[in-house]
């Protein structure tokens, strides 16, 4: 019905229900039929007129009454009260007298008929029109506020396909008690016996300031049934107005991985970077593109995105454009291999670099061990030749991106990766730039992170192979190790290795379980296998050798290594006999000299 026809009809529909009230306060009080008056007249005209001006002048006619609530109710009864007051002040100026019976009766009845005729619509619709047998039977974890709004919202949306049938809340003050004719049914750790006893077919987890820790704890009682578990969206996005309150959304293994956000020193990052020139080597890569979304909030005056894969570059070169098309950033793309000494050399001339972040990396561990060279062309000589170049033109920071499986390497990845620290801390020492390296574990979301590779099997029905059920890894979202990056940046004196606290390691095979688990699927149905470990790989990552820690934090989430010997000369005859080495012996001279053992002359000795 168009707004118009409806306007006209409640005008007509409230016409009829005061003149009611009029004849049948006039019964009621005066026990006979209704005699007219002047002084009734004038009454009913004013209580007539009244109520259209006030109902104007409140919105009545603008409320969706299958949303009817208390404010709503509020409303009529301003409307009501203040058009029987004006009548009672029409009868004292007319008939010298005020009818305080007869008024009082039409009171009641006016706020009968026109309350009730609108929430007796609501009452029809929930009761007769909306129905819920094809809705899907839903428990909502938390009978706070927003548990609240969750259950209101599944209640007014005729197009909603959830249900909520009860809560649950460890507040046990609401316990047995109902919310908007729901029940709360108990704590946490009944949520499994309620999903029986209701036949749940969804979990939807209502609490936004819930913690990592919590979040965890309530999804395990979650996976113990079989019911879907969903989330509600981030409380900012909510305040914000990203998202609605009935958006929910999936629980990613982000949530219960992730950690409990650091608070960043925004003073000490904007000073490094705010109006100042930064460069960033494998821009288009997964850490890369992230440091370039992070280091863009400080308003740099322009940031290079120098990588080797145009469409990646290409990628983020357009996001950050569009995200900060309002801004003075100016956004550089240059498409170059760092293990081209020149072409770094050229691009660092050319834009003269306050800060160097250098991402661009081998990261992937059975692909290294099979091609080690390749590893040590773009791990070793490609770190070296940018750490020249940005020597050369005297960049103030260079930051190097490393990993945990540099600590006490099996393989080649960490092995290259941790001769790449001893190269940017032997440069430290002779430059005027501040040269560090920031070491980190596996980061969600990644390419090379085994998640992406999980969510696929399980896609295809399964089974999730996983190399060792002992294996465990350390792990952090993408977002949080860049921010941290960054603010290890702005920390750094030069020389430092950065360790990131990489919070309690995670069982790959527990992380597999979850996943399965948070796709709908039950371990039975996917599967898990053990397919063996990959040459170079390990049990379990170290972050720190027992002879590099400083226990002390010198941020939160930030720990500094100390500087360990440098075999620079070892490193140099490896650049120089890498390409005439076979496989193996390039692989196991990488491992050895990481380890600090000591190597054989004749391999590294220089054939004539």
């Amino acid at each position: 019905m168009a707004y118009h026809q409806r306007l006209s009809l409640l005008i007509f529909v409230d016409s009829l229900f005061i003149l009611t009230t009029i004849f049948l306060s006039n019964l009621l009080v005066y026990d006979r039929y209704l005699v007219l008056s002047s002084t009734l007249i004038i009454t009913a005209s004013t209580l007539l007129i009244c109520h259209h001006v006030f109902s104007f002048y409140y919105k009545l006619y603008k409320k969706a009454w299958e949303y009817a609530s208390i404010g709503e109710l509020i409303i009529i009864l301003k409307i009501v009260t203040f058009s029987i007051l004006i009548a009672a002040l029409v009868q004292q100026v007319v008939a010298q007298g005020i009818f305080m019976r007869l008024l009082a009766a039409t009171w009641m009845l006016h706020m009968f008929f026109i309350g009730g005729s609108r929430f007796w619509w609501r009452v029809v619709r929930d009761t007769y029109i909306t129905k819920n047998e094809n809705k899907k039977r839903t428990l909502i974890v938390g009978a706070g506020a927003a548990g609240t709004m969750v259950a209101r919202q599944l209640q007014n949306s005729n197009e909603a396909e959830l249900l909520a049938v009860a809560f649950i809340d460890d507040n046990e003050r609401k316990h047995n008690l109902d919310i908007l004719g729901i029940p709360v049914v108990g704590g946490i750790e009944q949520i499994e016996q309620t999903v029986n006893d209701f036949k749940i077919d969804n979990i939807i987890i209502s609490i936004p300031s819930l913690n990592k820790k919590e979040l965890n704890m309530i999804f395990n009682e979650c996976a113990k049934t079989k019911a879907k578990t969903k989330i509600l969206p981030m409380l900012e996005d909510l305040v914000t107005g990203k998202v609605s309150v009935n958006q929910f959304r999936d629980v990613q293994v982000e949530d219960l991985l992730g950690r409990e956000p650091v608070e960043l020193d925004f003073d000490g990052i904007s000073d490094s970077i705010t109006n100042k020139v930064v460069l960033v080597t494998g821009a288009g890569g997964s850490i890369g593109s992230e440091i370039c979304r992070q280091v863009a909030q400080f308003n740099p005056m322009k940031l290079i995105l120098l990588g080797h894969g145009e469409n990646s570059i290409y990628s983020i070169e357009i996001e950050l454009k569009e995200t900060y098309k309002h801004s003075t950033i100016q956004f550089v793309t240059e498409i170059a291999d760092i293990q081209d000494l020149q072409k770094m050399n050229v691009i660092m001339e050319a834009h003269q670099p306050d800060v160097v972040y250098h991402a661009a990396a081998h990261k992937h561990v059975p692909l290294m061990e099979r091609n080690p060279e390749e590893a040590v062309k773009n791990n070793m000589i490609g770190t070296m030749n940018v750490a020249k170049a940005a020597d050369w033109n005297e960049v103030n920071t260079f930051v190097m991106i490393s990993s945990d499986k540099a600590v006490n390497p099996t393989s080649v990845m960490g092995a290259t990766k941790r001769l790449s620290e001893m190269i940017i801390q032997n440069m430290d020492q002779m430059s005027k730039t501040k040269f560090i390296a920031v070491r980190f574990g596996n980061v969600l979301g990644s390419r090379g992170s085994v998640i992406p590779l999980f969510k696929k099997q399980i896609q295809k029905g399964g089974p999730v192979t996983v190399t060792h059920p002992d294996m465990v890894r350390y792990f952090m979202t993408i977002p949080e190790a860049s921010r941290l990056v960054i603010q290890a940046g702005s920390l750094a004196r030069g020389g430092e290795t950065f360790v990131l606290d990489m919070g309690e390691p995670v069982k790959i095979v527990d992380l597999a379980r979850n996943l399965i688990k948070l796709s709908g699927n039950s371990i039975d149905e996917i599967g898990i296998e053990y397919s063996g470990m990959r040459p170079g790989e390990k049990l379990f990552e170290e972050l720190l050798n027992d002879n590099e820690v400083h226990d002390k934090q010198i941020f939160p989430k930030i720990y500094i290594g100390k500087t360990s010997h440098i075999f620079l000369e070892e490193i140099e005859k490896i650049i120089l006999t890498y390409d005439i080495q076979d496989k193996e012996t390039l692989a196991s001279t990488l491992v050895d000299l990481a380890n600090r053992k000591v190597i054989e002359e004749k391999v590294l000795s220089i054939p004539s």
